[in-house]
């Protein structure tokens, strides 16, 4: 049993970082009363940990490669949990997104490691093993993500981060007995001029679009980030064609199959994850249950996405990627649009169905997308490939929340203007801030009723567009996938068969 020790340290981390991308959906409500927070705010506590890591994980593998493996993972370990602690400690809402910012940041010098390191602690069949497992673990993490954050948030909602301290502490001790230190010969140094345009170019788009949610598209704090960071990110693209060893080859995009890979990665989990938060806003704060009934509702997503990715997933990868992702996607899509199936008076059991079906989208492209990245470029570009890849997730999740606020909140301001509501804006962005039940309370009490009525129907209509913009979404990446794609299947004997080479990140 000590050979699977490493795996176990690898997977800890893994796991964590994972799951702390979707864990804080359920306690979003809590948060907002707690803290007093705004909309803004609070997709700032979702969106700056998954933007820190798509904009650092490539560079940090490069940092892996030159100062090795062991040593970024255990820095990584320890930054995150020192994050999550300063996460649990934070009176204000400023504080605790910059604790997450951070712990973005912690997250990604791990995620840049785990698959290199698993590919220097195992060889052979127990290498193939390893990665079955690990995959398994990255299945489980973003299922049981909103299930976990409801049970700890019965608590208090600052023990979603608190419980990462005894895993960190578990994950440092396991890492310095089990795992070997391991770098790569003649690495390059890291490309700062890449990782720091790239990171200002996404966060500026990023910033933009939730400004544009709460001020509107012309407000200049929304176009003017946006239109900044459309500027560094070309500026980025030239300044990477001119390195001789960039954090990201753009060159690659060329490559027709790498392209629609990563319109995939980018479209699936802004189509299949982003509207989670809206959904757990309206199961608590318009239905009123708790952290913990919120977080079961999404038993469907989180059973069927990692029992099909467990079962399905050695048959799915003899397939050629194109039918798999692009199927997947697809899948991904239809289940939005019968999420869009909700009302004004529905129950929280309309979203068993589209949630299920969602579930089985999701298990059946997600564990493909990487072996499909490897498969689209030459060998000695698949670390690179699968930092790539990670990159797109983690940027399609945090431009998914963002850009689902501004739908949200331009329908549900359309419907209260409708019904008369006084200050349709504000209250429209209340509403996105779980804040429903101070609304309808502090209204005179012949009015309530009415209120609670509109407010249902506004919220509602909000989700209802969110959830055919997350559809469409999720049908447009599938087309893609399956009119760009070429490449065989991994499986099939191509060039690219082998596992992953070292570097995953970079």
């Amino acid at each position: 049993m000590r050979k699977w020790l490493p795996l176990v340290a690898i997977c800890t981390g893994t796991f964590m970082l994972l799951i702390d991308v979707t864990i804080v959906n359920v306690a979003l409500p809590d948060m907002a009363t707690d803290l007093d927070t705004s909309f803004s705010q609070l997709q700032w506590v979702v969106d700056v940990y998954a933007l820190a890591l798509a904009a650092l994980v490539l560079g940090a593998g490069s940092l892996a490669d030159l100062y090795g493996r062991r040593r970024l993972y255990l820095i990584g370990l320890g930054l995150f949990a020192l994050a999550s602690l300063a996460c649990g400690l934070a009176p204000g809402a400023e504080l605790l997104i910059g604790a997450r910012a951070v712990q973005g940041i912690g997250a990604a010098a791990m995620l840049a490691t785990t698959i290199a390191l698993i590919n220097t602690s195992y060889e052979g069949r127990d290498r193939g093993t390893a990665f079955g497992v690990w995959g398994a673990v990255v299945g489980a993490a973003a299922a049981m993500g909103p299930i976990l954050g409801g049970a700890l948030t019965e608590l208090d909602w600052r023990w979603i981060f608190y419980v990462n301290l005894p895993i960190s502490v578990f994950g440092v001790v396991l890492t310095l007995i089990a795992v070997e230190e391991a770098r790569q010969p003649g690495a390059p140094r890291p490309d700062v001029p890449g990782i720091v345009l790239f990171t200002l170019g996404a966060g500026g788009i990023v910033f933009g679009l939730v400004r544009a949610a709460a001020d509107g598209w012309g407000a200049p704090v929304a176009w003017g980030p946006l239109a900044a960071g459309v500027l560094v990110l070309a500026a980025w693209v030239r300044v990477e064609r001119s390195r001789r060893a960039p954090m990201l080859d753009v060159r690659l995009f060329a490559n027709r199959s790498f392209t629609g890979i990563m319109l995939g990665a980018l479209l699936l989990n802004g189509a299949a994850f982003a509207h989670n938060l809206y959904i757990s806003l309206w199961l608590q704060s318009v239905l009123g249950l708790s952290p913990l009934q919120g977080g079961l509702v999404f038993i469907p997503l989180s059973a069927f996405s990692f029992t099909v990715a467990a079962f399905a997933g050695r048959y799915l990868q003899t397939l050629p990627p194109r039918f798999v992702v692009g199927g997947g996607l697809i899948v991904i899509g239809v289940a939005a649009l019968l999420l869009a199936s909700i009302q004004a008076d529905s129950s929280w059991r309309v979203l068993v169905p589209g949630l299920a079906v969602l579930g089985i989208g999701v298990g059946v492209a997600n564990p493909t997308l990487a072996s499909a990245a490897l498969a689209a470029v030459p060998r000695e570009r698949s670390g690179m490939a699968s930092g790539a890849v990670n990159t797109a997730r983690q940027l399609g999740f945090a431009l998914g929340v963002a850009v689902l606020g501004s739908v949200f909140t331009a329908q549900a301001a359309s419907v209260l203007r409708d019904g008369d509501a006084a200050d349709p804006e504000a209250t429209a962005a209340a509403l996105t801030a779980g804040q429903t039940g101070q609304l309808v309370d502090a209204a005179p009490a012949a009015d309530r009723a009415g209120l609670a009525d509109l407010l249902g129907s506004a919220y509602a209509s909000g989700l209802r567009e969110v959830f055919l913009v997350s559809g469409g979404a999720g049908i447009v990446g599938g087309l893609l996938v399956l009119w760009l794609v070429r490449a065989a299947a991994p499986s099939q004997g191509g060039p690219r068969a082998a596992a992953p080479e070292p570097a995953p990140a970079r």
